[in-house]
């Protein structure tokens, strides 16, 4: 195994990880009655958490697929290391929406084990996870790549 694949496998990894602390904790957050960027929704209803499950089930397994593998079309223009680099602006994003929240903080939920878990602890620790899977893909994009031929193998 190559230095760049060994890059993009352990940037999958790391997405792998990222995905699912996203969509427990999504899962969780949606269970406690808060929706999409904190807002108070009605009720969590089972309906709600399955299809955010289904959907968040998605980029958890399609996008490490797409990491773990080489793979090219047109000549490269459309390749493993360009859509590693849409997610790494995804990622950013993500890191710039999740840190507000743990700037700014506000509200809080019933923690699992008891008590409390305010918004801002709650965005430290994703952000930390999110900052951790951009490093990994970073790591692997700035990778001195060999040019591969058109494959989908």
């Amino acid at each position: 195994m190559t230095t760049v694949d060994a890059r993009y496998r352990g940037a999958a990894g790391a997405y792998l990880v990222y995905g699912v602390v996203y969509l427990v904790g999504g899962l969780y957050l949606i269970s406690q009655g808060v929706g999409v960027a904190g807002a108070r929704t009605e009720a969590a209803t089972t309906e709600a958490m399955v299809r955010w499950g289904l959907i968040g089930l998605v980029p958890l397994v399609v996008i490490p697929l797409l990491l773990w593998r080489p793979w090219s079309f047109l000549g490269g223009w459309i390749s493993r290391r360009g859509f590693a680099g849409l997610v790494a602006l995804f990622l950013i994003a993500r890191s710039y929406k999740v840190g507000e929240v743990a700037v700014r903080g506000g509200g809080a939920v019933p923690a699992p084990w008891g008590g409390d878990l305010g918004f801002q602890a709650g965005a430290v620790v994703f952000l930390a996870f999110t900052l951790a899977a951009l490093a990994f893909l970073l790591r692997a994009i700035l990778t001195p790549h060999p040019r591969i031929p058109d494959t989908w193998t």
